[in-house]
């Protein structure tokens, strides 16, 4: 595709926070679809080793680290520098999502980021218990904000591949299980809608079911942590307990579940890092696998959003959780790290599409327990296809970057929507401003459930009645 188009203009400065993969892919992707003066453009990273990106292009690097104590003089001068609306693209790590955002709002900045990142230091604060280091806890920050300063300028929370594009699949795989089971019914336009029509279509839950099968050229080298995305956002979220959507189908918490004591309840946690817990799924290509339970905002935000009722006993929630099977040399990273009792690695790498030989990463959303038993809808991108879309990108990166142009898209076409999540965007023109970065995009039906081929050689604990039971999800 040559004839990129240009999905809007924006007329005040663009302030890019965080200079990592993902910044690096998103760079190329707003120079084609955003009109814009490169002079009112500037990158902030602590670290300059690809300053010449931007040096290249005429945009102003800038060599700091945002810190809760320099924010607001570092960036509101940038935000309001030469009159229009600013927008303040947040890809950074350590950097308060809600700090940062409230601050945009403050001077009429639009915003988005990928995930709810707090300061430095949250993930590992020992002093903390495991609710308070989770990813619950920071959603539930940044709704306290939406209550107290609601409407206003366009801030999208969580807009990349997942958090974010994820959910809008969810829409679309609903509403394919709905045509496909003859299910007659109008999109809904409200969140109550979106509910009582998974609910309507019998769905237990969701799996956020990836695999990602890029290779390196060269075997990984023993104490360093290499990953296609930010090894400092996956050893932080990894680190986390692992957390889940908590369905109204379940019949009983886990020995190491805990539900939390205030917000939603739409979610519980384990007593438990995510990396280091695994849960069975299913993908198309390789079939049924092992995933980590990894902690992501999804989990949390889609089963809140499909929610039929309120509290912790509602009439109607979905399971949802992720299950994510990363390239074989990050499991290898954290199989070392927890090995080290959770110490991560000296040296972190991210493989970029130059040092990657071959491989896809099969990203979709698995919808489960209705009559059709599971569906699985998603993005399968190869490496030579990302290769060929866009610049500094693998398949992984470019599932993330290409969400956060959809992301920007939407918050220029709706600048006063306030703070947003992902789930309560128009997936339609979000995924139609994606799609062309995505690969394939299909739907694949498949009979396994979490019970195939159990208990084997052993005695197993399993629910025999509720096949999709988390119980049977979950590998002790």
């Amino acid at each position: 595709m040559t004839d990129w188009p240009v999905h809007g203009t924006i007329d005040g400065p663009i302030v890019l926070i965080g200079f990592g993969s993902i910044g690096r892919g998103v760079l190329p992707l707003i120079e084609r679809h955003f009109s814009f003066d490169k002079s009112r453009m500037v990158i902030i990273d602590p670290s300059d080793a690809h300053r010449h990106l931007a040096d290249e292009r005429g945009i102003r690097f800038v060599k700091a680290a945002v810190t809760k104590d320099n924010y607001v003089d570092l960036l509101q001068p940038l935000l309001t520098e030469g009159g229009g609306r600013g927008f303040c693209v947040n890809l950074s790590v350590d950097v308060s999502s809600v700090d940062v955002m409230r601050l945009c709002r403050s001077v009429g900045a639009l915003y988005i980021d990928t995930v709810i990142e707090p300061w430095l230091g949250f993930y590992f604060d020992r002093s903390a218990g495991p609710e308070a280091r989770s990813n619950y806890a920071l959603r539930e920050g940044l709704l306290a904000e939406r209550r107290s300063n609601p409407g206003g300028p366009t801030a999208v929370s969580c807009c990349g591949a997942n958090p974010g594009m994820v959910s809008w699949f969810v829409k679309e795989a609903l509403l394919k299980l709905c045509a496909d089971l003859g299910l007659k019914h109008d999109v809904p336009a409200t969140r109550e809608g979106w509910a009582a029509l998974m609910n309507f279509a019998g769905v237990k839950g969701i799996h956020v079911a990836e695999r990602d099968t890029q290779r390196a050229s060269i075997p990984k080298p023993f104490g360093v942590f290499w990953n296609t995305w930010s090894v400092e956002g996956f050893v932080s979220e990894g680190l986390q307990p692992a957390e889940l959507g908590w369905g109204s189908h379940e019949t009983g918490l886990p020995a190491i579940g805990r539900r939390h004591e205030g917000g939603c309840q739409a979610a519980i946690y384990l007593m438990r890092p995510g990396a280091d817990t695994r849960v069975r799924t299913w993908v198309p290509t390789v079939g049924p696998q092992f995933g980590f339970l990894v902690t992501h905002n999804e989990a949390i935000s889609i089963a809140d959003y499909y929610t039929v009722g309120e509290g912790a006993t509602p009439e109607y929630r979905p399971t949802c959780h992720y299950a994510y099977h990363p390239c074989n040399d990050a499991v290898l990273s954290l199989h070392e790290m927890f090995g080290q009792a959770g110490k991560a690695q000296d040296t972190f790498h991210v493989l970029d599409e130059t040092e990657i030989v071959d491989g896809s990463d099969e990203l979709g959303v698995l919808l489960y327990g209705h009559s059709r038993n599971a569906l699985w809808y998603g993005s399968r991108l190869t490496v030579e296809e990302a290769r060929r879309l866009a610049p500094y990108q693998n398949a992984t990166g470019l599932q993330v970057t290409s969400a956060v142009l959809a992301g920007m898209v939407w918050a220029l076409e709706n600048p006063e929507a306030g703070i947003i999540e992902a789930d309560e965007m128009d997936h339609a023109r979000c995924l139609q401003v994606q799609k062309p970065y995505l690969g394939p995009m299909e739907g694949h039906y498949t009979d396994w459930t979490p019970l195939d081929g159990r208990p084997g050689l052993f005695p197993e604990d399993i629910d025999v009645a509720n096949p999709w039971s988390f119980r049977n999800i979950l590998v002790d």
